[in-house]
Parts: C-alpha cells; structure tokens; sequence
C-alpha cells in the first residue's frame, strides 16, 4: 500500500544569509549540548575548546548542520535564565565560527533575544525552536526580520511537564493540523524557509512516537524538509530495557526507517553512524528492482 504523502517533493535548497544550501540529499545535524543535565552525558560540553573539537569531530564525519544548545529541554528539566543562556552560547558559536567560519550552524532556542543576538551577532545560520513560538509570542516576527531558515518542532505542553500523561484523539491529525496553521503564520510574514519536525518525545508516549516515525510520510504533503530527532531517545533505551548509552544501534535502525519515511535531515549525537546510515540506504536504493518473469 502506497504512504500519505509519498508522491509530495519535499523542497531541494533553504537559504541562509543570502547563501544557497542543497537540502537534496539527506544530511546529518550533530548536537553539540553546552548544557550541565542534557539527558545523554556525552553530547555535554562546557569549555570552548571541546566545543570547536566537537564542532570538528562533526564535520570531519560528515555532519552537515552543527547544532548548538545551551538550554537543556529533556523531559522535567529546568529552563535556565536568558542570561545564562546567552552566556553559554556565545561561547560555544564564537568557538566554532573563530575556526569553522564556513560552518552551518543552527542555534537551539526558544527565545527571541536569544535567535536575535545569535544572528547579528555570531552569524548563525538556522534556528530551531522546540516550542514553534509557542515559549515567545516575538519569535516568529523575529524569524521573518532575520531571514534564517527556521525549525518548526511540535511539542505538546512545555519541557517541564509534557510527559505528564500526553493524550491525543488521532496524532498525526492533530500535529498535521498544529504545523498547518504555523506555517500559514510563517508564510503570511514572508518566513519559506522552514523545516518541519514532529518533536519525537516531546509530549509523546512511546506509542505516539513509533505512530508518527511510521507515518512521517505524511508530513511530505508540506512539501518542506523534515527533520526527526530520534538519536539515543528513550523510545529507543525504554523499550529495549537498557540505557541512552547503549541506544546507538536502535538509532541506526529508528534512522534508516525516518529516511525510508521521507527525513530530510537527522539531528544526531553519533554522527559517523548517521552519515553511514545514509550512504548504506543510498546504495540500496540506487539499485535497480528485479524485473519478475
């Protein structure tokens, strides 16, 4: 049976400060947490130069986006002050841009101020908020005067209290419905760049998450880039009774079916896998199918 949404093209370039990005291929975001408590302890860096390590660790494995966070949004975490915030990423983007100046970087924040003074100031490249201004009713407006491609992720409640018993009649319609309405508020303040992302475990039980990946397809009839963010997440570690060090293999596997499924873009811990991933389901694909007699 043919999936929702499998004949929709998905769009082949985003721009970012008047620079052209191919977004054809699918290609791999590493995180970079500069963080104290994110929920995977060896994605967190604190000093300036494991940041640019990491930042080199991510493009010499062939990550294509480099994703900074400073805020960290596991479920039940504490939002630290914009000042901290600011702090910390600073830091980190005058850390890679001073020695990757050419480096794609998307910021991960929810706050205006924050993507504002990221933008002007260090020259990131993309933003990606968690909340879909939801958290900062200025974001929106802010993305349209910057001019930076924008992650649009669903999310149901806030960090703080969005796994406390999710519910939800029909996911898919009710996310579908939820980055409708967005994008039509995007695209009515002159925003087309934007990247869509269902939020896998954000206000999602573990069933709502293996829902969606299996129905990502869906998501295409956007006909935008989508990213999913599955790497090391407990709907891997929970259901197979283990840990997020040990999820690396379920990863691989969540990743190549997000691909099959129409993943634009993986945002990963575990970049060398990731890019693998890709190549390995490149090959597979290229390859002709058996003509039965």
């Amino acid at each position: 049976m043919e999936q929702i949404g499998s004949h929709f093209k998905q769009r082949q370039t985003i721009t970012s400060n008047g620079k052209i990005i191919s977004i054809a291929k699918p290609m791999v975001m590493g995180i970079v947490n500069v963080t104290n408590d994110s929920f995977f302890s060896a994605s967190r860096f604190r000093f300036g130069y494991t940041i640019a390590r990491r930042a080199e660790q991510i493009l010499s494995e062939g990550g294509a986006i480099i994703d900074v966070g400073a805020c960290s949004t596991r479920p039940g975490a504490m939002v630290v002050s914009e000042e901290l915030e600011l702090k910390r990423l600073s830091k980190s983007l005058n850390a890679i841009k001073k020695k990757f100046p050419e480096a794609i970087v998307s910021v991960d924040t929810f706050r205006a101020n924050v993507a504002r003074k990221m933008v002007e100031d260090f020259g990131a490249n993309i933003i990606n908020d968690i909340s879909a201004g939801e958290m900062d009713a200025k974001m929106f407006e802010t993305i349209a005067e910057l001019k930076v491609p924008y992650i649009l992720m669903h999310m149901k409640g806030t960090p703080d209290n969005m796994q406390q018993n999710p519910t939800y009649n029909n996911v898919i319609k009710e996310i579908f419905i939820y980055f409708n309405e967005k994008i039509e508020k995007l695209k009515r303040l002159g925003v087309n760049d934007i990247i869509i992302d269902p939020g896998f475990g954000f206000g999602k039980t573990i069933e709502h998450n293996y829902t969606i990946l299996k129905n990502l397809n869906a998501f295409r009839l956007f006909e935008l880039p989508i990213l999913a963010g599955v790497s090391r997440k407990s709907m891997i570690y929970k259901s197979l009774n283990t840990n997020p060090e040990k999820a690396l293999n379920g990863t691989s596997v969540l990743n190549t079916i997000a691909l099959n499924n129409g993943a634009t873009i993986l945002r990963v811990h575990d970049v060398k896998e990731a890019v693998e991933t890709i190549k390995l389901l490149e090959l597979t694909q290229k390859q002709p199918d058996f003509q039965y007699l």
